[in-house]
C-alpha cells in the first residue's frame, strides 16, 4: 500500500531506489550496512521519513517528502524538517545560499556528502547550499546527527554529516517536464528523460536540465540566474547487486549579495551599510539601494554591497561501483573529479599610477589599494586618477577523490571491511580585478577570466595563493551479530593523514593575514623586503596532521518493533588553509608559525527506535566533548589577535521524531530537539580585557527546535502543511546584549520564530489528461513571519553582527507533465 498519492510515473522513477541500499554515504558503507528495502513502498518509511536501523542516530527523507517542497529548492532547506537541523534560507527558492547548523555545529564543522563525496570547500570547509543537486533527482537524503562513517573522506566532520544520493535511472522510459512561476518574478523550467533499459545488458540512462531566475527579493537591484545539467548512466552487473554508475553535473549560478544587514535596532534606515539596522516591521524588509548610473557609461564610483556579484560554476563527474570478486568477498570503488570557480564580491579604489615603497615607485597591490603603474583605467587620457573597480576574492578548485573498500564475510554473522580514501584538492586563491559598468555592477561576474592588467601586463591581485589540501586515509570496520541476531556490534577505526601544502606568492604583513602582492615581480619583492624587514615574503610551508579516530556501536532488539542503539565516535577537523596562511606572519621555527591544532570531538549517542508498520519513532540523547575549539582571539605574547585554539566546550541534548499513518489517506509527523552547550574557558580579548565566556552557551545555535507535518489526500487532491519553531539564538558567546559607544544596539538573543509552509497537489487526470500530469502549489512562510535569518555568532559584545533578513512569504505554482 502506497502511503501517499503519487502518479505512476513518479513512483516508477523511484522503484529502483527502493530496491537497493540508499541510506549510507559511500558505496562501501551502503554495502557494509546491508540496508535493503524489501516489500512495498510504504514499508520503507512513514510519511517519507526514514530511520536507518544503525547504531548511529540517523534520520532521512526520501524522494516522496522532498517532492513536496518548492521545485528547485535546496535540499538543505528540506532537511530543516529533521530534528537537530537548523537552516535559514537567504531567499524563498534556494538559489542564494543559507546558514546551516546541526546540533549546534556550524556548517564548516558539518560534512556534506553527495553520492559519497564531500562538498565542503577544501579551503574553509564552508557549505554552499545554492550549489546542490536539483531536488527532482535526489532519491534519499540522510543526516547522521553526531558522527560520520569510517570511510568518509572528510576534513571537517567534528559535527554531523549530511549525505544525499542521486536516484538511479528508471527501468522504463519516462519523460517529465515541469514549469514554475511565483512571487519575486520566479520562473523555472525542469526536464528529465529516463531512457529505460537501452542495451541487452540492462544499461539505463537519465538526462536532465533546469533553468531558474528570480529577483533578489529585498531590493530591485540584481537578479538570481541558475542553470543546471545532470546525467547518469547505470549498468547493473549480474543479479547479485553489482553495478557501475557514472554521473555528471554542471551548475552555473549568477547572483549578487543582498539582505545581510547589521543586527541592530538602533541606526538609520534598513540596509546593508554599517550605519543601518535590521527591519522592525514586515514592510521595512524591502529596502532601497541608491541608483548607480553614469551617463558616460563608466563606473559611477558607487560600491554598495548589493551590487556585488557572488557567482559560481561547479562541475563534477562521479563513479560508483560494486564488484563481487569471490564468494563472501566484495570490492567497492568510488571515484570523482570536481571543478569549482567562484568568488565573493568586493570593490577597491584603484590608482592608475604608482605606489612608493622605500623611496621607489612600484606597481602592485599594496594594502587595500591596487597601483597599476601607469594605466588609463577610465579612458580620460591620463594616468593620474583613482577609479573604483570590482575586486572579488576568487577560488578555482580542482578536486580528485577515490574510495576503495574490501568487505569479507567470515560467515552470515561476522563481517569485516578495510579500505583507503583519498581527497586531493588543488585550489588557487586569487583576487583579480575588473571594471565596474555604468550600472554599478562588475563588467563580468568572473574577473579571473578577463582581468585588468597593469602597465607590465601583469594581473594585479589582492591575494595570490596555491594550496593543496590532501587527505590519505586508511580505515577498517567489524560487524558481528549475536544472540540470534538480536544484538549487533560494530567497531571501527579511521586513520586520516592530512597534508596542507601552502604557497603564498605575496608578503604577509599581519597576524590577521593582510598582504602586499607585487604580481610576482622579483624587483618589487626586493624593494618590499628591504623596506619592511619584519614582513614575511613569498614562501611555501607544509603542515601535517594525523589522528587515530575510533568508533564503536551497538543495536539491541528489545522486542520486534523496539530497539536500543548506542554509538561512540571521535571526530576531527584540521585548520582550514585560509587560517593557516595567517601563521605565515611568523617566521618559520618561531612561536605561532605552526598554526593552530586540529579540533577533535568525542561524540556519544544513545536512544530507542520504534518501527512497526504505521508508526516509527526515535528518541536519542547525546553528549559531545568539543576539544581545542578553533576561533580568533587575542594573543598576549604577540599583542595581536590570531586564529588559535580556545579550549573545550561541552554540548549535549535530546533529539526525537515520530511518524504515524492512522489511515491510508492521512500521515502525521512531529519532531523536536533541545540543545545545551557550555563553554569551559574565558577568552583573552586584549592585554587588559577578558571575554567572560566560561559557563555560557555558544552563539548562533537555537536553544530548541520543534515542528511537524500533516498530510492528507482525497481523490485527486493532496494537501500538506508543515511548521517549525526555531528557538532563541545567542548573538555572542558571552550571552550579553550588544553595547556600542555606551548604547545597547541589540539584545543578547535573536528571538524565536515560527515558519509555516503549505503545499497542495491537484491531479489533472479527472480533466482527461494522463495520470502523470498535475498542478502543484507551494507557499513558503505562509503567515509572512518577520524573523532574523542566518548569522555567525561573535565573542565580543561591542561589535555588530550582520544577519540575513529572513525570507518572506512566497507563492509558486508548478505544472508537471509526464509520460
Amino acid at each position: 500500500m502506497k502511503q501517499v498519492h503519487l502518479t505512476r510515473g513518479l513512483l516508477g522513477c523511484s522503484l529502483s531506489l527502493l530496491a537497493a541500499p540508499a541510506l549510507a554515504q559511500t558505496t562501501g558503507t551502503q554495502d557494509f550496512d546491508d540496508i535493503v528495502v524489501t516489500g512495498k513502498a510504504a514499508d520503507a518509511n512513514v510519511g517519507g521519513v526514514t530511520l536507518p536501523a544503525t547504531a548511529k542516530a540517523k534520520v532521512g527523507l526520501d524522494s516522496s517528502f522532498i517532492q513536496h517542497e518548492t521545485p528547485g529548492q535546496t535540499i538543505n532547506d528540506t532537511l530543516n524538517m529533521l530534528p537537530g537541523v537548523s537552516f535559514q534560507n537567504n531567499d524563498p527558492y534556494g538559489s542564494a545560499g543559507g546558514t546551516i547548523s546541526i546540533r549546534g555545529f556550524d556548517g564548516s564543522r558539518v560534512s556534506q556528502m553527495w553520492d559519497g563525496f564531500p562538498l565542503n570547500d577544501t579551503g574553509n570547509y564552508a557549505i554552499y547550499s545554492n550549489q546542490q543537486l536539483d531536488p527532482e533527482l535526489i532519491g534519499q537524503a540522510t543526516v547522521s546527527l553526531g558522527s560520520t562513517d569510517v570511510d568518509s573522506p572528510s576534513a571537517s566532520a567534528t559535527g554531523s554529516t549530511i549525505n544525499y544520493q542521486t536516484r538511479n535511472p528508471s527501468e522504463d522510459f519516462h519523460v517529465r517536464v515541469a514549469g514554475s512561476v511565483g512571487d519575486y518574478d520566479f520562473m523555472r523550467i525542469f526536464g528529465v528523460v529516463d531512457t529505460g533499459v537501452i542495451t541487452p545488458f540492462g544499461t539505463r540512462l537519465l538526462l536532465s536540465g533546469s533553468k531558474s531566475t528570480n529577483d533578489v527579493v529585498f531590493t530591485d537591484k540584481g537578479k538570481i540566474d541558475k542553470t543546471q545539467f545532470n546525467a547518469k548512466v547505470y549498468q547493473p552487473i549480474g543479479s547479485n547487486g553489482d553495478f557501475i554508475s557514472i554521473a555528471g553535473h554542471y551548475n552555473r549560478n549568477i547572483n549578487n549579495f543582498f539582505g545581510s544587514v547589521p543586527l541592530s535596532t538602533v541606526g538609520g534606515s534598513v540596509g546593508t551599510g554599517s550605519g543601518n539596522r535590521f527591519p522592525l516591521t514586515r514592510a521595512e524588509r524591502f529596502y532601497d539601494v541608491a541608483d548607480c548610473v553614469s551617463s558616460a557609461g563608466v563606473a559611477c564610483g558607487f560600491g554598495a554591497y548589493d551590487y556585488r556579484y557572488n557567482p559560481s560554476k561547479t562541475a563534477n563527474v562521479r563513479v560508483n561501483s560494486r564488484f563481487t570478486l569471490a564468494d563472501r568477498l566484495v570490492l567497492t570503488v568510488d571515484a570523482a573529479y570536481a571543478y569549482t570557480l567562484a568568488n565573493g564580491g568586493g570593490t577597491a579604489t584603484a590608482n592608475e599610477g604608482f605606489a612608493t615603497i622605500g623611496g621607489q615607485r612600484v606597481a602592485g597591490y599594496v594594502g587595500s589599494t591596487p597601483y597599476f603603474g601607469g594605466v588609463d583605467l577610465n579612458g580620460d587620457g591620463d594616468t593620474n586618477d583613482t577609479v573604483l573597480v570590482s575586486a572579488p576574492s576568487t577560488t578555482h578548485t580542482d578536486r580528485y577523490l577515490l574510495n576503495l573498500g574490501l568487505r569479507y564475510d567470515f560467515n552470515p554473522f561476522q563481517t569485516v571491511r578495510i579500505g583507503y580514501s583519498l581527497d586531493y584538492g588543488r585550489h588557487r586563491q586569487t583576487g583579480e580585478l575588473t571594471t565596474i559598468n555604468g550600472y554599478g555592477f562588475a563588467s563580468t561576474p568572473f574577473p579571473s577570466e578577463a582581468p585588468l592588467l597593469d602597465s607590465t601586463g601583469t594581473a594585479l591581485q589582492k591575494r595570490d595563493r596555491l594550496s593543496k589540501a590532501i587527505l590519505n586515509q586508511a580505515f577498517g570496520e567489524y560487524r558481528g551479530r549475536f544472540l540470534d541476531s538480536r544484538l549487533t556490534l560494530t567497531a571501527g577505526v579511521r586513520a586520516p593523514f592530512f597534508t596542507r601544502d601552502l604557497t603564498n606568492y605575496c608578503f604577509t604583513t599581519s597576524a590577521s593575514g593582510a598582504l602586499i602582492c607585487s604580481g610576482r615581480n622579483a624587483a618589487t619583492d626586493a624593494i618590499i623586503a628591504a623596506a619592511y624587514p619584519t614582513y614575511q615574503g613569498p614562501q611555501n610551508r607544509v603542515f601535517h596532521y594525523s589522528r587515530v579516530l575510533p568508533s564503536a556501536g551497538l543495536v539491541y532488539q528489545l522486542t520486534a518493533p523496539l530497539a536500543f542503539f548506542a554509538n561512540y565516535s571521535k571526530g576531527m577537523q584540521v585548520p582550514g588553509t585560509d587560517n593557516l596562511y595567517n601563521s605565515f606572519y611568523y617566521a618559520q621555527g618561531t612561536s605561532g608559525a605552526e598554526g593552530a591544532k586540529p579540533e577533535t570531538t568525542d561524540n556519544l549517542d544513545a536512544g530507542l527506535r520504534y518501527q512497526a508498520g504505521r508508526v516509527q519513532a526515535q528518541l536519542s540523547g547525546w553528549y559531545t566533548v568539543f576539544h581545542d575549539r578553533l576561533a580568533s582571539s587575542y594573543d598576549l605574547e604577540t599583542n595581536t589577535t590570531i586564529y588559535r585554539n580556545l579550549g573545550t566546550v561541552h554540548k549535549y541534548g535530546v533529539d526525537g521524531s515520530v511518524s504515524y499513518r492512522p489511515v491510508r489517506a492521512l500521515t502525521l509527523y512531529a519532531f523536536g530537539s533541545y540543545l545545551k552547550s557550555k563553554i569551559l574557558n574565558d577568552v583573552q580579548a586584549s592585554a587588559t580585557t577578558t571575554y567572560l565566556t566560561a559557563g555560557k552557551r555558544e552563539a548562533g545555535a537555537p536553544t530548541y527546535t520543534f515542528g511537524g507535518r500533516v498530510e492528507g489526500h482525497a481523490g485527486p487532491v493532496r494537501l500538506g502543511i508543515e511548521a517549525k519553531r526555531t528557538g532563541e539564538r545567542y548573538v555572542n558567546d558571552q550571552n550579553l546584549p550588544v553595547v556600542i559607544g555606551g548604547v545597547q544596539v541589540y539584545g543578547a538573543k535573536a528571538p524565536a520564530y515560527t515558519l509555516v509552509n503549505l503545499d497542495a497537489r491537484f491531479s489533472l487526470e479527472p480533466l482527461g489528461l494522463n495520470d502523470q500530469t498535475y498542478l502543484q502549489l507551494n507557499v513558503s512562510n505562509l503567515f509572512d513571519t518577520l524573523y532574523v535569518g542566518g548569522f555567525s555568532g561573535t565573542t565580543s559584545t561591542a561589535s555588530l553582527t550582520y544577519a540575513q533578513i529572513g525570507a518572506p512569504r512566497a507563492v509558486s505554482a508548478t505544472l508537471t507533465m509526464g509520460f
